[in-house]
């Protein structure tokens, strides 16, 4: 039996519920290595075949949608006419969220960690591949960021892909140079300010109190609607795409200190993102 790995396959960037932290952007690497017999070429399977099959089946689980342990205590789920509902108290407060069932996936697990995950992923990507091809590893890592980082959710409703889905998003580090230097101390705030946070735009609010927003958008998979607690909401009066957000930073910082120049690297996952200056 020979064996064939690729690094870094691709990234699943998605969204998790979190018994004490509410609704928790992630952006997890794939590692995937295959095992089996050679086949005619000499191969196990081809590269350029791995990295579309393979990563194609392992995106339908969890890419760009809201993963949640149906053992989430206080969770209520109702599933009707292509729509999924979910209501739950965490420690922040009531959420609630409402959206075309393909952009939730629901996992039989205590607790959502790579480990719980694995097993699914390795069974699709299994089913995706040439009979030849008799197993497959795959490993889940985060990013190793020395500096600060930022986990966010959102949703793209003008997006024509996945990035439509009210609840997916990222955990992606963040640069900022002030007059061409580099300024860990403004890096760290903006960590801090979007720690676990769900980045909005004004003209979606439909409610809003102390207490809770509420978020409800009509985009080409279907229809939207979140609720959460108002402390876990930044709002925007633009979309939120990487390109304004990284625009975003900057021009709050320039006003805030007029004198300076400020360049933000803000990044949407890994190793891909915006830049922009003021």
């Amino acid at each position: 039996m020979a064996a064939l790995f690729v690094k870094h396959l691709t990234v699943l960037d998605f969204s998790l519920l979190h018994p004490q932290r509410g609704i928790l952007g992630e952006s997890w690497i794939v590692d995937v290595e295959l095992a089996g017999d050679l086949n005619d070429e000499g191969m196990v399977f081809d590269f350029a075949h791995v990295k579309k099959a393979v990563k194609a089946a392992v995106q339908t689980l969890f890419d760009h949608k809201l993963l949640v342990s149906r053992k989430l205590p206080s969770l209520t789920i109702e599933e009707k006419e292509g729509y999924t509902t979910l209501s739950w108290q965490g420690d922040e407060g009531q959420y609630h969220y409402q959206a075309p069932t393909q952009a939730i996936t629901l996992v039989d697990c205590d607790e959502l960690t790579p480990e719980a995950l694995i097993p699914a992923l390795q069974q699709i990507a299994l089913d995706a591949v040439p009979e030849n091809v008799t197993q497959i590893k795959i490993h889940l890592r985060t990013e190793e960021i020395a500096g600060a980082f930022y986990q966010y959710s959102h949703g793209l409703k003008k997006h024509q892909g996945d990035c439509q889905r009210m609840v997916h998003g990222h955990r992606s580090r963040i640069k900022i140079l002030r007059n061409g230097k580099r300024d860990p101390l403004l890096e760290k705030a903006w960590g801090l300010k979007w720690k676990d946070i769900y980045i909005g735009t004004e003209e979606d609010v439909t409610g809003s109190t102390e207490q809770s927003t509420t978020f409800s958008y009509q985009a080409q998979q279907g229809k939207f609607e979140l609720t959460l607690p108002s402390k876990q909401v930044y709002l925007l009066n633009c979309d939120t795409t990487v390109e304004l957000l990284a625009q975003h930073i900057a021009q709050t910082l320039k006003q805030d200190d007029p004198e300076h120049d400020f360049e933000v690297h803000a990044y949407e996952g890994v190793m891909k993102g915006a830049i922009a200056r003021a």
